[in-house]
């Protein structure tokens, strides 16, 4: 993983200082609440609806043992110190996000200076994390390992990362501007749908080059990102992204925040947005080269990609003919050979592979991890996997370096420390947002929905039967739980003053499960809270009649026999519980 130079820790440890004074101005008065509040936004820290939450950021999801045990430090010694719903969660516990971040839900105002020198020892911040900036960048969880991968896109996020951070101009934009970048023939970076989304190609010269999307995104408008440019150079990418924020920061609205987001600009120009974009692209390349415009070179594209360790020390490839693990394993334990199905994943290099550590199971909110099991996960991560870790868009940890002689023993390990559930893909293996119980903006619970599904479906043979299958739960119409893009999606509305639930089916991220990127279409009126784990089960039921064969998948059979069987056996349940009541 990328390794911090002098002047990154220098960078971090001074944010953290300059923060510290900023807080202890506030605290004595001397620095009011509405000139405070952008300070601490573009530091991560929020005010949510029980306490302040902050958002650390983990770019591209990487991550160390050593960053981990810092995490769970403060979930251990400053997390929970609030109290509310979650009091009897001992230890505290913090929230791993679809964007590859680590939440905490429950840190005192007065502490958020130490917490964040915590971080900067570790060379970690929550530096544009939120406000009106550009936020994280975000990848592949198996970036530089993947099987399938064309160009390992971790050092482009990290040049990425450096350029947008603290970059004047772009500092205060319309709105909140996200990019993710992926390198890999199967996109698990969910590209199309950020504000930016950049896939790696190489050319038939072998010419390595990005596709360019723009205006992708969620919430109340959900909208596939367009392609600009299907193969632009990679020394050219920091002066395009330059040109699209430059058009949005000049025409983006910021009347309306409902229709601040670069793809409400993108929807409602077409054209005419990707000619202005074009015309800044040229303008700055031919006006702004000699002053320092940011075509990259092959000399820092050197530097930065030197900060990563390609084939950390070590490695070494095995010999031979690629493992069918699946035969070797025919005499273990069933358990072990479902694990091995679900979360051991292939690698660029032989005789390792990539493991997911299940953070979904009964009783844990999905992407939730207690300050135990994070300390957990990092010793496992120093015992199999180097050191590194991985954070996943579906909300799970990754090992990115397991030997294969070693995965039965992880498995064992794994099991022990309770992230063994061989889930993946599955049902259960859900995304969710924090919803009400914690988020100031949501409308409804996410949490007890999950758990109720969770409850439903707790029988590994028949998640088996149903097989893959993405469910996303959102507790507001800004999506974080990422409803929109779910196989099944479920988004919490507040139908006067109760929580409610509407349910979409057909949505896709753009992975190799699900197709190309599309939203998902609600299939009737809302429900209420009880209903849903019955529509969700009906839903299947349908699913299990309608199929063509036992190996067709959730999606394929949505898009074969379309949303009216479901529609009907969904609304069925809102009719059964009609009569009952």
């Amino acid at each position: 993983m990328y390794r911090y130079t002098e002047f990154d820790r220098q960078f971090v440890h001074q944010r953290a200082a300059q923060f510290r004074d900023q807080l202890q101005r506030h605290l004595a008065g001397e620095l009011p609440d509405d000139d405070f509040r952008a300070l601490r936004l573009q530091n991560g820290w929020y005010v949510q609806r029980h306490a302040p939450m902050l958002r650390v950021a983990v770019p591209y999801g990487e991550l160390s043992a050593r960053q981990l045990r810092a995490l769970a430090r403060i979930a251990r010694e400053y997390d929970g110190r609030a109290g509310g719903p979650y009091e009897d969660r001992a230890g505290g516990f913090g929230h791993f996000t679809t964007r590859q971040n680590c939440q905490y839900n429950w840190i005192a105002l007065a502490d958020a200076a130490d917490v964040m020198d915590i971080l900067a020892d570790v060379d970690m911040h929550g530096i544009q994390t939120s406000g009106n900036c550009i936020r994280n960048i975000t990848s592949d969880c198996f970036a530089g390992v993947a099987a399938d991968e064309i160009v390992d896109p971790r050092p482009y996020c990290e040049i990425l990362r450096q350029w947008s951070t603290l970059h004047p101009e772009f500092a205060f934009l319309p709105r909140k501007f996200k990019i993710a970048v992926s390198g890999t023939l199967e996109d698990r970076a969910a590209t199309a749908w950020h504000d930016i989304g950049l896939v790696l190609k190489k050319n038939g010269a072998g010419e390595i080059g990005f596709e360019v999307r723009v205006g992708g995104g969620m919430g109340r408008t959900p909208i596939i990102g367009t392609v600009v440019r299907e193969f632009l150079p990679w020394k050219e990418i920091l002066v395009f992204i330059e040109a699209v924020v430059r058009v949005y920061n000049r025409y983006g609205r910021r009347d309306n925040m409902y229709k601040a987001r670069i793809k409400i600009l993108v929807k409602a120009e077409g054209q005419k947005f990707i000619d202005a974009v074009e015309a800044e692209f040229a303008n700055i390349l031919e006006h702004d080269v000699a002053r320092g415009a940011h075509l990259l070179t092959d000399a820092e594209l050197a530097r930065v990609s030197a900060g990563f360790e390609l084939m950390p020390e070590g490695v070494t490839p095995a010999t031979g003919p690629r493992t069918d693990l699946l035969a070797e394993a025919a005499g273990r334990p069933p358990a072990y050979r479902r694990w091995l199905e679900r979360n051991v994943h292939p690698h660029r290099i032989a005789g390792y592979r990539a493991v997911t550590l299940s953070l979904k199971r009964a009783g844990l909110p999905p992407g939730d991890a207690t300050a135990a099991q994070m300390e957990g996960a990092a010793a496992l991560a120093e015992r199999f996997s180097l050191g590194e870790l991985r954070v996943s868009h579906d909300q799970n940890l990754v090992l990115p370096w397991v030997q294969e002689v070693e995965l039965a023993a992880l498995w064992e390990a794994a099991r022990g420390e309770g992230f063994a559930t061989p889930n993946i893909g599955y049902l259960t293996d859900m995304i969710a947002c924090p919803g009400g119980d914690l988020c100031a903006l949501a409308n409804a619970r996410s949490i007890p929905i999950a758990a109720a599904i969770n409850e439903r479906f707790d029988d590994l043979d028949e998640l088996h039967d149903i097989g893959d299958i993405d469910l996303h739960i959102s507790g507001c119409i800004n999506s974080c739980g990422h409803h929109h893009s779910g196989h099944i999606g479920v988004l919490g509305v507040d139908k006067d003053g109760k929580e409610w639930y509407q349910v979409s089916l057909g949505g896709m991220d753009g992975s190799a499960l699900s197709g190309g990127a599309a939203p998902g279409k609600v299939i009737g009126p809302s429900f209420a809270a009880d209903e849903v784990p019955d529509v969700i089960e009906a839903v299947i039921d349908t699913y299990r009649g309608q199929r063509s064969a036992a190996a067709e998948r959730f999606i394929d059979t949505v898009k074969r026999v379309g949303l009216d069987p479901f529609k009907t056996a969904a609304n069925a349940v809102r009719r059964a519980t009609a009569v009952h009541s």
